[in-house]
């Protein structure tokens, strides 16, 4: 790119400023000149016509808001002089041509995963321990004190102590100064070296304030999400704690794991706190059940598996004025590699695909899809502004303050990492994806419960692509973050694992880019390269909650 100023589409009647642009500056563009009646910061937009009230504007070559001032071509699009808009949709569906990517660098390639019984691969290895309802929260706490550390598994601190070597030198009759010269500090990395299963990447304790209080539906939602996260191919088996009396019951997640996945040989050992004799007696069946499980779980060992194995979440959070134009269309690049290998990206965030939703549609390759997004997109607005809100208000102040000002806008660049592959299938939330191919998944655009979903509905690694930074991770698959911008990259480097400011200043491509970016992933799905994510102990969980609660 490399240039002071972009107009992405020919449709585009207002400008991207790639650097700081000064008042007087020489625009020439789409064959016209124009003077810059004002200063532009990089990231931000000016228009490159003259706008009067109630005109629309374009970006990306959609509908992205209507001006509710005069506006004079050079002059700043800002949030005063403009409003939100996007374009109306149908749910009939067009006929759509799609030209795959040269796939020819990856052809026959493989990563090294945990392959499964229902021939799923994962790029991880983990057990999980869940409970069904808040109330069992303190139990899961206990069980990872007694567990995590011990076993040589991350903890919440820097480093562990390392007390029991002093007890040891002490019985042994050490003198003092054998005592002062005995180390006691563990780093994670020392820790994660001297693991007793070592093919066990973790475990992972999955607490959440669901499973009772709220309507019915929640819990169902939520037993179904916990059911995929025990299907997923990260996943080799759970420790499941129940109350009793709650929501949630164990009967409701035995059924949906038996949707989701009707012939799982994985273990899933259930205990119920109000059928115990004691809380003690329960935390000592939940130690030796995990333990157990952790000893079967590190037999298995990474295998070859093909990249159509791969299942790919597609995320994005902390946007800025640059996400739409390097980080966002170098991962849909990325995507459509993925589709063209067999594999299958998945895109998610609903209210970040406002305004685009034709676009979709017609991608859809049956009409049942394009059906159903529509129903849903619909649903999902109305119930946005049943409570006194909608899309509009989905941008942040940190989206508003680096050039994202409406939210058609930062969707038209958001769905740039869905790449341009057909839609082979429509999710709502929790439902599993079962189709190579381009993915959609309903969920929120909040970046955790977004993540969440993903994992939830079987994606085995996920690339984020943030503009402002952000250390969101997840706890049974990998969260790889990937900068719009070099300054970004640079600053945040111990969170940030891709960079595609690159694009920006030219030595990439958005091709070149996209290539690196599977690469990545190839090396993290095979256990090679971790993730900071991973490496930094994020494991974020939040299931979305749809109703109220009671």
């Amino acid at each position: 790119m490399s240039k002071n100023y972009v107009q992405i589409d020919p449709k585009d009647n207002l400008i991207v400023a790639i650097t700081n642009l000064a008042k007087g500056t020489k625009i020439a563009v789409a064959g016209k000149e124009i003077i810059l009646k004002e200063d532009i910061k990089g990231k931000h937009k000016f228009a490159l016509n003259d706008f009067n009230v109630g005109d629309e504007i374009f970006m990306y070559g959609v509908l992205i808001g209507k001006a509710v001032l005069p506006i004079k071509d050079g002059e700043a699009i800002t949030t005063e002089n403009i409003k939100h808009a996007s374009a109306d949709f149908n749910d009939s569906n067009e006929e759509y041509t799609w030209s795959s990517p040269d796939i020819s660098n990856f052809e026959g390639r493989t990563f090294n995963g945990y392959h499964r019984e229902d021939g799923k691969v994962g790029t991880g290895n983990y057990w999980l321990v869940i409970p069904l309802t808040f109330c069992e929260n303190r139990n899961i706490d206990v069980l990872e004190g007694a567990l995590a550390e011990k076993l040589g598994y991350e903890t919440k601190k820097d480093f562990a102590v390392d007390t029991d070597a002093l007890i040891a030198q002490y019985k042994a009759g050490a003198s003092t100064e054998d005592i002062y010269n005995t180390p006691i500090i563990a780093t994670k990395e020392e820790l994660s070296k001297n693991r007793l299963f070592p093919n066990v990447d973790g475990i992972k304790f999955l607490k959440h304030d669901g499973g009772c209080g709220g309507i019915r539906q929640d819990s169902e939602v939520l037993c179904s999400l916990l059911a995929g996260y025990i299907a997923n191919p990260n996943v080799a088996g759970a420790t499941i704690f129940s109350l009793g009396c709650q929501n949630a019951q164990i009967e409701m997640l035995e059924k949906a794991l038996k949707l989701v996945d009707p012939n799982s040989t994985k273990p899933v050992h259930y205990l119920e706190q109000q059928k115990s004799a004691s809380e003690r007696q329960l935390i000592e069946e939940a130690v030796k059940h995990t333990f157990v499980g952790l000893i079967e779980a590190n037999k298995i060992e990474r295998k070859p598996a093909p990249l159509s194995k791969l299942v790919l979440g597609l995320e994005c959070g902390g946007s800025d004025g640059f996400s739409g134009i390097s980080a966002n269309p170098a991962l849909g690049y990325a995507s459509d590699l993925l589709v063209a290998l067999g594999g299958s990206p998945v895109l998610a965030e609903f209210p970040e695909l406002n305004g685009v939703e034709q676009n979709i549609i017609n991608r859809c390759v049956n009409e049942e899809d394009a059906s159903k997004f529509s129903s849903l997109m619909r649903s999902y607005s109305a119930a946005a502004i049943a409570v006194g809100s909608g899309f509009e208000a989905n941008p942040s102040p940190g989206n508003i303050k680096d050039g994202l000002i409406t939210d058609a806008m930062k969707s038209a660049g958001a769905a740039k990492k869905g790449g341009t592959s057909p839609v082979v299938e429509v999710l709502d939330y929790a439902e599993q994806i079962t189709k190579p191919g381009l993915n959609l998944l309903c969920t929120p655009g909040n970046d955790v419960e977004s993540t969440t979903g993903l994992a939830g509905s079987g994606c085995n690694v996920v690339v984020f692509t943030t503009g402002l930074g952000t250390p969101t991770g997840n706890p049974i698959i990998p969260v790889l973050k990937m900068s719009s911008n070099t300054n970004l990259f640079e600053r945040m480097n111990d969170i940030i694992d891709i960079n595609a400011g690159t694009v920006i200043t030219g030595e990439d491509t958005i091709q070149t880019m996209g290539e690196k970016i599977l690469e990545h992933i190839i090396s993290v799905a095979s256990g090679e390269t971790p993730a900071k994510a991973v490496v930094k102990g994020h494991n974020d969980f939040i299931p979305w909650k749809r109703g109220i609660s009671l």
